[in-house]
């Protein structure tokens, strides 16, 4: 597709490879693999633009019930503990050892790991990855391995810096055996599916794991989504039965419930270093946290994760019918429209194709979603997203989202309202501003 920026090449922020930038010309960050522009011009920005978001969506609620709200950033964000956890796994003296030999053994099995191996629970997935990489860089540079056209997370750049290493970001399909064969790193992390979903072949990821560990190397699996989106869609291995020594999984997508955290999984050593340098920068998940991942992995249904699938695809069907197929790109999870080509049909309905937008692509999604968000009730990562969250807008149904907001036709037709409303006051940055992160 014509509109889609470069993929981001292997780098980091310090590295002299040639400035990459969007369609338009726009300077692309290395660290977030998006061009910031005037308003979104750092993660303070973005940061602003979430507060701004919950006020919104706290409006809405306040208004038109908690109802009047679907969720279509794939987490879902739920807290499963049960009324006798109160007391006993969620106290913060006793109640992790209560649970900790039942949550290491749901764990193992959810990852699919060995008997002896150890658990390690942080309060974000990201945290969990910064963590390990800082306590098992050793100096080195890290190898960054992700799907073809995908990117690292930026956890995985920012773990990097904060360890003082390089990381050295490779595509799967090729050029792995060189980068590790060159820079001799004590830690390769392999993203086997990337945020944007882009997916890695389980035979890659076996290939560089073998591989790896003939040269000494640690392997740490990125299983954000992969544990279960490559497991239960697409019939591959349990994770660690690919032979990587740890791997990390998100416990609120792909059809896990929540609560928003990261579940360690693999060797004592390396789970044990990661949570000690976890638990020093204060990232640990506190007992009631670890208590909602106990209680998530035990209820798993990969029923679930084949019926937000199978929702996503219907939603992208009835989207590509309004915007094309040469414009909306699917994932396992639902549609997607590069923020690039958000912003060209915005110039377009304003009948400003030609002219230099006011804005970067990140703003125009960002803008869109919150329209969503206000008039719809559709939330979006758009306005949702952690600072360094992907850009383009992604519509990926939770179980509940689509009914909350009446049905596809309703999402595509709120997407096209949207798009209309923001298209009104494209030159207005100001107007744009204040849609964005308010006063």
């Amino acid at each position: 597709m014509s509109d889609v920026k470069e993929v981001h090449e292997a780098t980091t922020p310090s590295n002299s490879n040639p400035v990459k930038t969007d369609s338009f010309g726009n300077e692309i960050d290395p660290t977030v693999g998006f061009a910031r522009g005037s308003i979104i011009r750092s993660s303070i920005d973005e940061a602003l633009r979430l507060r701004h978001a919950q006020a919104v969506a706290a409006n809405r609620v306040k208004s038109l019930g908690a109802e009047s709200i679907g969720v279509f950033t794939g987490n879902q964000r739920d807290f499963p503990i049960e009324p006798g956890d109160i007391s006993t796994l969620c106290e913060e003296w006793v109640g992790p050892g209560l649970e900790a030999e039942a949550l290491r053994q749901v764990a193992i099995g959810h990852m699919g790991g060995k008997g002896d191996d150890a658990v390690a629970t942080f309060n974000r997935t990201s945290a969990g990855i910064i963590a390990t990489i800082v306590a098992l860089a050793d100096g080195k540079p890290v190898v960054s391995v992700v799907p073809l056209g995908g990117r690292s997370h930026a956890s995985v750049i920012r773990g990097s810096k904060i360890a003082g290493v390089q990381m050295v970001e490779i595509q799967g399909d090729k050029g792995w055996l060189a980068a590790i064969e060159k820079n001799t790193p004590a830690l390769v992390v392999i993203t086997t599916v990337t945020s944007s979903l882009e997916r890695l072949d389980d035979h890659i990821t076996t290939d560089i794991t073998q591989y790896a560990h003939a040269l000494g190397a640690t392997v740490f699996l990125d299983e954000a989504y992969g544990a279960r989106l490559r497991t239960v869609l697409h019939g591959g291995q349990l994770s660690l039965q690919m032979g990587a020594d740890i791997a990390i999984t998100n416990c609120d997508k792909a059809g896990l419930s929540g609560p928003r955290a990261g579940v360690l999984v693999g060797r004592t050593d390396l789970v044990t270093a990661a949570a000690a340098k976890g638990a020093e920068f204060g990232m640990e998940a506190r007992a009631p946290i670890a208590a909602a991942v106990f209680r998530s992995l035990q209820k798993y249904q990969p029923d679930d994760l084949r019926k937000e699938s199978a929702a996503g695809q219907q939603l992208a069907g009835v989207l590509e019918e309004k915007l094309g197929k040469e414009v909306v790109q699917r994932s396992d999870l639902g549609p997607m429209v590069d923020e690039d080509a958000v912003l060209r049909i915005l110039l377009k309905l304003a009948g400003k194709e030609k002219s230099k937008p006011t804005i970067a692509p990140c703003e125009a999604t960002s803008a869109l979603g919150m329209v969503l968000l206000q008039d719809h009730g559709v939330l979006t990562v758009n306005t949702h997203g952690q600072p360094g969250a992907r850009v383009s807008l992604r519509l990926k149904p939770t179980l509940d989202a689509l009914d909350r907001v009446g049905g596809f036709d309703a999402v595509v037709n709120a997407v096209m309202a949207s798009l209309d409303k923001v298209a009104k006051i494209i030159d207005d940055r100001e107007a744009i501003k204040q849609l964005i992160v308010g006063n």
